[in-house]
């Protein structure tokens, strides 16, 4: 899974420069999946702070019913959250 909150950490980042449409369709597949997946490692344990960013990650990333806010800029500082998030998560879960 620590490679997949990689990938997911990447695409996002990479999401901060002008890309066809169809690499952001793809990045909403790729963190929708990434976000669904510590959305349920989380909930194996209890509900949490971790699980409720995931979640909300998921519904704003999400293919199916995208939410579309128009503006590059308002994007870029998310998709860097998003990534810092992936990123504190993978290393916060791959310790003893």
């Amino acid at each position: 899974m620590k490679k997949l909150f990689l990938l997911c950490a990447l695409t996002v980042l990479i999401a901060a420069f002008k890309l066809p449409i169809q690499y952001y369709t793809f990045l909403r597949i790729i963190i929708t999946i990434g976000a669904t997946t510590a959305l349920i490692n989380e909930m194996k344990n209890d509900v949490n702070l971790w699980g409720i960013t995931f979640l909300m990650m998921a519904i704003l990333f999400n293919p199916f019913i995208p939410i579309y806010l128009y503006q590059k800029l308002i994007w870029i500082p998310i998709d860097i959250i998003t990534a810092l998030l992936f990123l504190a998560y993978t290393y916060r879960k791959s310790k003893p």
